[in-house]
């Protein structure tokens, strides 16, 4: 439910992460940030609240950290979905180039 929400909000970010402009950690803090800065309206929204906890400095540093062991848990699942699915996106990329794509002319 909660992964699920989180991935339609990261597709939205994918030709920023295939050009290296963000990455998928970043938008999930982006994502948390968004859930967190507004009232919650609907479970999601909820249990985001209640597990997760999101610091952030002005150069761009950020730690997500789990409330409570089930808190844990969810952060852990979210940045192995969000590390997953950038290792997929490049991959797909990469699946196109040959080895003349990277030499330097």
């Amino acid at each position: 439910m909660i992964l699920g929400e989180f991935s339609k909000y990261l597709q939205q970010f994918d030709e920023e992460i295939i050009s290296n402009k963000t990455t998928a950690t970043k938008v999930l803090c982006e994502w948390i940030k968004l859930v967190i800065n507004k009232n919650p309206k609907n479970h999601i929204d909820k249990i985001v609240h209640r597990e997760i906890m999101l610091a952030d400095n002005q150069q761009g540093d950020f730690i997500i950290v789990g409330k409570s062991d089930s808190g844990r848990v969810l952060v852990n699942a979210l940045s192995n979905y969000a590390l997953s699915y950038e290792n997929f996106l490049m991959s797909r990329w990469l699946a196109n180039k040959k080895p003349q794509d990277f030499q330097k002319n």
